[in-house]
């Protein structure tokens, strides 16, 4: 009975469903972690006012957001080195984050339930959110301008909500005269630079050229020395203004309001402030740049050089793909040469990323680019143009990684399409590539779109090989700016898989971190699963235009 229930392969059957749910419940599990944090890191969190008395019989005053409950065994608690009392069964402890690192040194720590003797929620607490030091938590007794008292007691909050408006339009302005006005200037100057050394290399620098690129150059420091002024200028008003806060110690320090993003009170916000803030945030994360070595602010560079480089990448593996395929199907004797070449295709699709990225830093960039550096870009020597890891050799080098998935995807659509639609082309007239330009490759489109599809989930996570060719932990330039020839391919960027494993594992604080990365990682599966959509999209648009002709 056993036996012939196994040889129906029934068993089989029923494992192949059980490990493909097992999957399936794992994959759910996985997203709903990353979605359940990611999305809840720009919640506003209350603030808890902890009455604390330390183990010395010291009692202090604590301020901060509880971020974990961890519950020890008694018995674990006393290996651990926790004095436990015979009545406790565990030791509850509260991880919180208290802020403030630049007075007490560290973002975070654990406190015991059992010595808690008070816990309650003040509204009056403020959270202010800094460029340097992370989160200060306290309360704000005054604003000052240039050393005077400004506003302090019952008026200080709707002044100092004002001048932070202020100093951020102020801090605006001076990052659109730094990047874009001055960085421009900059890009130019040395250009000139560059057109001058050019010039002088093949002995074509003469007095009329130099006296027209020192003209130039005058005009351009010109403009600089202007825009020194106004950003000078601009330095003093954001620096005048600042606020004086009391630490959960009762100790007033001064934080200059130049280094201030926000300021909110957590537990004073009603449903409809709350979820402003929260979009607040959200906007913040998607379009403004990383600060605090990448663990607060926003990551549209990251954002930016992700989908850049996926699209690169898809530009150039789509028509490599397609024609190794369609010489391999429709032009190569079949023979063992061909199998020999199918075999190492297959291949390549499994050997390690890393490889990827090993071969692309020796060949694409130092010898490729070095090539290319020492024929067209002579006058940038000693440093590198296209000599050096970019956005340009990275998205080669996971061309060729995908390179293989869509040869075999490609092919496998071209071996699906009936051999009489191509004799009944034939027959009416039509030469062999135009058969296939308008009739073969039309109804095969659906699979290459496939193998597009599988290589943009593949290359848009690949993390290891960008790491040699291309990927940096902060890019100070986008590749698409103002600057002609406005596309820069040689420039090195920011990527999210990038970004995750460098602020989950290389930042200094991992802890404050952590939400950061929960973030990030669910942004990079909306960025996948939004490009697979679109080409999803086409896929399917073209399977149903060609399905009457394939039947």
């Amino acid at each position: 009975m056993i036996r012939s229930w196994f040889n129906s392969g029934s068993p089989w059957i029923w494992l192949n469903a059980a490990a493909v749910s097992a999957c399936l419940i794992m994959i759910a599990g996985v997203l709903g972690l990353i979605i359940l944090r990611g999305i809840g890191h720009f919640w506003p969190a209350q603030v808890t006012r902890f009455n604390y008395q330390e183990p010395d019989g010291q009692q202090k005053i604590i301020f901060g957001e509880i971020i974990d409950i961890s519950e020890t065994p008694a018995a674990a608690a006393v290996i651990s080195g926790f004095q436990m009392a015979e009545s406790e069964e565990t030791l509850v402890q509260y991880q919180i984050k208290m802020g403030n690192k630049d007075i007490t040194g560290t973002d975070f720590r654990w406190l015991q339930e059992r010595n808690i003797e008070q816990q309650d929620f003040p509204a009056d607490i403020m959270v202010v959110e800094r460029r340097e030091w992370g989160n200060f938590y306290g309360h704000l007794v005054a604003v000052k301008e240039n050393g005077k008292p400004l506003a302090s007691g019952d008026n200080v909050w709707p002044v100092v909500q004002t001048k932070i408006d202020e100093t951020l339009r102020l801090y605006d302005e001076i990052n659109r005269l730094e990047k874009k006005e001055i960085g421009a200037i900059n890009y130019q100057l040395e250009q000139l630079r560059l057109k001058s050394r050019k010039l002088e290399l093949t002995n074509k620098l003469d007095a009329a050229a130099k006296s027209g690129i020192e003209k130039e150059k005058a005009d351009l420091e010109e403009q600089y020395r202007q825009l020194q002024t106004q950003l000078k200028s601009l330095y003093q008003k954001i620096r005048s203004a600042s606020l004086v806060a009391k630490t959960d110690g009762g100790a007033e320090i001064t934080i200059p309001l130049a280094k201030v993003v926000r300021i909110y009170q957590p537990n004073g916000m009603n449903g409809f402030q709350k979820i402003g803030h929260y979009f607040s945030k959200l906007g913040e994360f998607l379009a403004d740049d990383p600060r605090e070595a990448n663990t607060e602010g926003g990551i549209f560079p990251a954002i930016f050089g992700t989908i850049m480089m996926v699209l690169i990448m898809s530009v150039i593996v789509t028509p490599f793909g397609v024609i190794a395929a369609v010489y391999l199907r429709e032009y190569a004797r079949q023979g063992f040469t061909t199998r020999l070449i199918r075999i190492a295709v297959n291949n390549l699709a499994g050997v390690p990323s890393v490889v990827y990225g090993v071969f692309g830093l020796g060949f694409f960039v130092y010898i490729l680019g070095g090539n290319i550096d020492s024929l067209f870009y002579p006058e940038a020597a000693p440093a590198p143009v296209f000599g050096t890891p970019g956005l340009l050799w990275a998205s080669i080098t996971l061309a060729l990684l995908t390179l293989p998935v869509v040869i075999v995807a490609t092919e496998e659509g071209l071996a699906r399409i009936p051999k009489s639609i191509r004799e009944g082309s034939l027959a009416l007239g039509a030469t062999k590539i135009e058969t296939l330009w308008r009739t073969v490759l039309p109804m095969a489109s659906p699979a290459i779109m496939t193998g597009m599809i599988l290589a943009v989930a593949r290359a848009a996570g690949e993390v290891a090989p960008l790491m040699m060719v291309g990927v940096v932990k902060l890019a100070p330039t986008l590749p698409l700016d103002g600057n002609f020839p406005f596309f820069h391919l040689d420039r090195k960027f920011m990527h999210l898989g990038f970004h995750i494993y460098d602020v989950g594992f290389q930042s200094p604080n991992v802890e404050a971190a952590r939400p950061l990365v929960y973030a990030t990682a669910l942004l990079l599966v909306l960025v996948i699963i939004g490009l697979n959509l679109a080409a999803i999209i086409i896929r399917n648009n073209l399977r149903e235009k060609y399905r009457a002709l394939e039947g």
